[in-house]
C-alpha cells in the first residue's frame, strides 16, 4: 500500500471535496434529469393542445362545445406553462448555451397559454351564451346587442393576444437550436394570426352595432368593382346598391349603375396630389372613383355621386367577385333569375367575362348584375348562411384588399384605422418597406381578363445594422387572349378601338407608389420607354402604359436604394380576377426572393 505524505487534516479535506462534488454531480444529475422530465411532459402537453386546436376551430358552429373544448385545451396549456416555470427550470435558464433553449420554451409555453385562457376561452364565453346562429342575418336581421355584448371581451383579449405575440417575436433566435428556433418562428406566424384575428374581432364588435342601425336608421353605399376592367384598388365601380340598416334590418333600397351617372366637367371633389397622376377622371367618372389607390378618398367620390341622385350614405363598402366567390362557399349555389346557378366555382367567370359574351348590350348586362346582386343579398340575409365558412370567406378577402370600408363617422374611422379594411396606401413601418403597385386599364374595354400579372421583389446588399441597401421590383404582364381576339372576342371586351388601343390589344397604365426613404437607382422597361409620374404624399410615383397584343409579355425593373436597417418588404398590388395571384408579395433579408402572401385580417 503506497505510503501518502498528505497529513490526516489534508487527506479529510480531500474527502469532504469528493464528496461534495459527487453530491453536486448527483444534484446536476437529479437537476438535468427533472428538466429532462418536465420537459418532455411539458412537449407531451403542448403536442396535444396542437393536435386539438383545429377541431375547435372547425367546430365553429358548437360554441358550447367548442366553449367546453378550450377548456380541456387550456388544461394541456396551463400544463405546459407550469412545467416550464419551477425553479429548477428558471435556474437552468441562465447556463450557457442550455439555458436559451430552456428559455425559449419557457416563453412560448407561457405565450401560448396566455392566449388560449386569455383570449380564446374568454370570448367563447361570452358568445356561447348566444350561439352562433347570432352572428349571421336571420330573415333580413342581426341581433346588434351580440356585438355589444362581445365588445369588452375582445378589446381584452386583442390586448392579450398582441403581448403574447409581441413577447414571441421578442425571443432572440440566434443561440437557439434549428429545431427550437422553427418551432419558434411557427408560434410565432400562429400567434400573429391570432392577435390579427382577436384585433379585427374587437373592432368589428365596436364597429358593427352602429354600422347595422342601433342608433337608428343608417344607409350603406356598396360599391361591386369589376376587375375585367383594372383599375387601382381592382376594377370599375360596375354597379353601386343602398343598403339601410335599422336595429339590426337590412334591406337593398336602390341599385345603380355607372350608366345612371353623369359625366362631369370638374371633379364632384378636390383629388389633392392624385389630380397629378390621373389627371381629374376619378371625380368626373363614377366607374372610375377607384382609380386612385386610397380607398377613404374612393368612397367620398362615390357618396358624392350618389349623393346627386337624392341619396345619404353613411358609410361605403366595396367588394369585388372574387370576394363574393368565397361569400358563395358560405351561401352555397344562387339560383338567379335567368336560371344560372350562381357558385364559388363560377361566380368570376359567369361575372366578369361570360355575361359580356353572352350579353352585347349594356342594359342586358346591367339588368343580370342587379339581378345576380339582389339574389346575392337574399341569400346572405335569408340566414341559411355558414357561420364558420362565413368569417373564413370575410377573413380571407379582407387579407387580399377585396374588401374596403369607410365611415362619414370619425369615431368608426378610428376604429378602422391600421386594418386591411381601411383600404389606405401602404406605407412603411420600422421593420417593412412598401411599394404601391396598380394597375389601370387604358383600352376602355373588358381585356384586362386576359393580362396575368407578375410582381417579383428582391433584396441586395442586406447587412447588420443601417446599410445601404438595394430593393428591386420586378413586374411582368402578359396577354392571354386568343391569336384572333380582334375578331373573335365581342367589341364591349376589346373596346373596338374606341379609345385608341386596337381590337384585340390590352393597354395597360401602371403606377408604382415607391416606399418612402428611398431613391431610384435604376428604372427601365422591356420596351426601353422612359417613365412619367409625380409625387403624392411625399413619395415619388412612376408611371408606364403597355400595349399587349396577344401573346404579348412586357416588364418593368425599378432598384430603389437607401440607408437603412429595414429587413423586410411588400408589394401592395391591384386585386385582379385570379384569386390565385397574391395582391401582396413579401421579401425579407433573410430569404432574398419574394413569396407571395395572402395575409391575415387586421
Amino acid at each position: 500500500m503506497p505510503e501518502t505524505f498528505l497529513p490526516p487534516v489534508a487527506r479529510r479535506a480531500g474527502l469532504v471535496v469528493v464528496w461534495v462534488l459527487g453530491l453536486a454531480l448527483l444534484l446536476l444529475v437529479a437537476a438535468v434529469a427533472w428538466i429532462g422530465v418536465r420537459g418532455f411532459l411539458a412537449y407531451g402537453h403542448l403536442d396535444a393542445a396542437q393536435k386539438k386546436a383545429p377541431a375547435i376551430a372547425a367546430d365553429l358552429g358548437n360554441l358550447s362545445a367548442a366553449s367546453a373544448a378550450l377548456d380541456d385545451l387550456a388544461s394541456d396549456t396551463g400544463a405546459a406553462r407550469d412545467l416550464t416555470s419551477d425553479w429548477i427550470w428558471q435556474g437552468a435558464e441562465g447556463m450557457p448555451w442550455v439555458g436559451p433553449q430552456l428559455a425559449a420554451i419557457a416563453d412560448v409555453a407561457a405565450a401560448v397559454d396566455d392566449v388560449v385562457t386569455g383570449s380564446a376561452r374568454p370570448i367563447a364565453s361570452v358568445a356561447g351564451g348566444f350561439g352562433v346562429d347570432a352572428f349571421i342575418p336571420v330573415d333580413g336581421r342581426i341581433d346588434t346587442t351580440v356585438f355589444t355584448a362581445l365588445a369588452a371581451p375582445a378589446t381584452d383579449a386583442a390586448g392579450v393576444a398582441a403581448s403574447a405575440r409581441d413577447d414571441v417575436a421578442a425571443i432572440d433566435r440566434t443561440p437557439l437550436l434549428a429545431p427550437i428556433s422553427d418551432a419558434v418562428d411557427r408560434v410565432g406566424t400562429l400567434l400573429t394570426q391570432v392577435a390579427s384575428g382577436t384585433d379585427a374581432l374587437a373592432r368589428a364588435s365596436t364597429l358593427l352595432p352602429s354600422m347595422l342601425g342601433a342608433d337608428g336608421p343608417r344607409d350603406n353605399l356598396l360599391l361591386v368593382q369589376n376587375n375585367a376592367e383594372w383599375r387601382s384598388l381592382g376594377g370599375i365601380v360596375g354597379s353601386m346598391s343602398i343598403i339601410r340598416t335599422d336595429k339590426g334590418s337590412i334591406e337593398l333600397t336602390g341599385q345603380y349603375s355607372s350608366s345612371d351617372f353623369e359625366r362631369y366637367e370638374k371633379p364632384v371633389l378636390d383629388l389633392g396630389e392624385y389630380e397629378t397622376i390621373y389627371q381629374t377622371r376619378p371625380g368626373r367618372y363614377s366607374q372610375n372613383v377607384t382609380q386612385v389607390p386610397d380607398f377613404p378618398l374612393a368612397a367620398r367620390l362615390a357618396r358624392e355621386f350618389v349623393s346627386k341622385k337624392g341619396e345619404d350614405a353613411s358609410s361605403v363598402f366595396s367588394i369585388d367577385p372574387v370576394a363574393l366567390s368565397y361569400l358563395l362557399e358560405a351561401t352555397g349555389p344562387v339560383t338567379l333569375p335567368t336560371g344560372d346557378k350562381l357558385t364559388s366555382k363560377n361566380a368570376v367567370q359567369l361575372l366578369l367575362n361570360e355575361v359580356y359574351l353572352r350579353y352585347e348590350d349594356p342594359r342586358q348586362q346591367d339588368a343580370f348584375f342587379a339581378a345576380a346582386a339582389s339574389s346575392v343579398f337574399t341569400a346572405m340575409t335569408s340566414g341559411n348562411v355558414n357561420p364558420a365558412a362565413l368569417i373564413s370567406a370575410l377573413g380571407r378577402a379582407g387579407s387580399e384588399h377585396r374588401i374596403s370600408l369607410w365611415s362619414a363617422d370619425e369615431a368608426d374611422q378610428k376604429v378602422l384605422a391600421g386594418t386591411t379594411l381601411a383600404g389606405t396606401p401602404p406605407t412603411n413601418d420600422a421593420d417593412t418597406a412598401r411599394f404601391g403597385v396598380y394597375f389601370n386599364d387604358g383600352t376602355g374595354s373588358k381585356m384586362d381578363w386576359y393580362v396575368t400579372p407578375d410582381v417579383q421583389l428582391a433584396w441586395e446588399g442586406c447587412g447588420t445594422g443601417t446599410t445601404p441597401r438595394t430593393l428591386s421590383l420586378e413586374i411582368s404582364l402578359t396577354s392571354t387572349a386568343p391569336a384572333d381576339a380582334a375578331t373573335s372576342l365581342p367589341k364591349y371586351i376589346t373596346g373596338g378601338g374606341t379609345y385608341g388601343a386596337p381590337p384585340g390589344t390590352a393597354r395597360t397604365l401602371g403606377e408604382v407608389y415607391l416606399p418612402e426613404g428611398f431613391s431610384v437607382a435604376s428604372a427601365s422597361t422591356s420596351l426601353g420607354a422612359g417613365f412619367a409620374g409625380g409625387m403624392v404624399g411625399g413619395r415619388q410615383v412612376l408611371s408606364y402604359s403597355f400595349d399587349l397584343k396577344p401573346g404579348d409579355s412586357e416588364s418593368v425593373t425599378i432598384d430603389v436604394v437607401a440607408d437603412t436597417d429595414i429587413r423586410d418588404a411588400e408589394a401592395w398590388v391591384t386585386p385582379t380576377a385570379d384569386a390565385s395571384l397574391s395582391p401582396v408579395v413579401r421579401a425579407s433579408c433573410e430569404s432574398g426572393a419574394s413569396s407571395a402572401s395572402s395575409g391575415t385580417l387586421g
